[in-house]
């Protein structure tokens, strides 16, 4: 058994599939699946259900996957401790995040105290998210409602409402709110699939019997607000995502309350890790000093 074989193993077990897979390891298809064949065949084992649309891992292959799982935690915890020190910690630390309005002042706390550490920080959707910290390609996620999980630990950074944005010569540019159904008569923009705003918006559609076919798909909320700017229809974001000085018109939403929360998230297995913990405790100081003067 050669590691690069469990490596193959956990991938295609990760992502459902040889094809995906291979573009995570930067390998070919074929090379992905001998290493399967491989492994299989020097264990006499069937790790994989391949008779269907979707390879689906068998119940061995589950039970490998779970030490799988352990083995590349352990991997990055390694990785993490070669490249920290007790006293002061160095390196990177990378984040995933919805937006990065939410951990802006969090960021400001963790470097104060670790001058040393780089951050690296790429966005993406809650899907995306989950999908980094699985593959220990980030330390730390930033994103909305995440499934359940026993694998993830959470800290709430609190919830801001979800509003309709739209150019400020648009129709309904001087509404302070709007019916989702009075919104939903002019093009619609939505996120990507994966978006936790997305889900929310449809969601509502869904309650209240409103048709959303017709809809404008855009990746990322940046395009969103361009697209919403241009006068090209109603956008849906988080009021707190929306930059000072806007050229956006903003709509409270009548139906109901449209509520995004937002959270940090890491692997349960890494929160002893140096850096991870560090950044879960520059958070919490971050948290009551906001909550103090909200108070005060």
């Amino acid at each position: 058994m050669r590691f690069a074989q469990l490596r193959a193993f956990h991938h295609v077990a990760l992502y459902g599939g040889f094809s995906r897979a291979a573009e995570r390891l930067h390998l070919t298809q074929p090379a992905v699946s001998d290493q399967i064949r491989k492994l299989e065949a020097e264990y006499d084992v069937l790790l994989f259900d391949r008779s269907g649309k979707r390879t689906a891992l068998t119940a061995k292959g589950r039970q490998l996957f779970d030490h799988t799982n352990r083995l590349f935690a352990a991997e990055a915890g390694a990785r993490e401790f070669l490249t920290e020190t007790l006293a002061e910690l160095s390196g990177n630390l990378r984040l995933m995040v919805d937006s990065a309005i939410h951990v802006a002042g969090i960021l400001s706390e963790f470097q104060r105290d670790n001058p040393k550490v780089g951050i690296r920080l790429k966005s993406g959707n809650t899907e995306a998210v989950i999908r980094s910290l699985l593959d220990y390609e980030a330390e730390i996620g930033v994103g909305g409602d995440f499934p359940e999980s026993a694998r993830l630990e959470e800290m709430s950074l609190g919830a801001s409402p979800v509003v309709a944005i739209v150019a400020k010569n648009h129709r309904l540019a001087s509404s302070e709110t709007a019916t989702f159904e009075e919104l939903a008569k002019f093009p619609l923009l939505l996120r990507e699939a994966g978006s936790k705003t997305r889900q929310i918006v449809e969601a509502a559609a869904a309650d209240l019997g409103v048709d959303l076919k017709g809809a404008v798909e855009a990746e990322g909320r940046e395009a969103v607000r361009e697209l919403a700017a241009a006068g090209t229809g109603v956008g849906f974001v988080s009021k707190i995502e929306i930059p000072p000085g806007s050229e956006l018109a903003i709509i409270g939403i009548e139906d109901q309350q449209f509520l995004m929360e937002e959270k940090l998230v890491h692997l349960r297995q890494r929160r002893d890790a140096p850096m991870v913990r560090s950044f879960m405790e520059s958070a919490a100081r971050w948290k009551r000093r906001q909550a103090g003067g909200r108070h005060s």
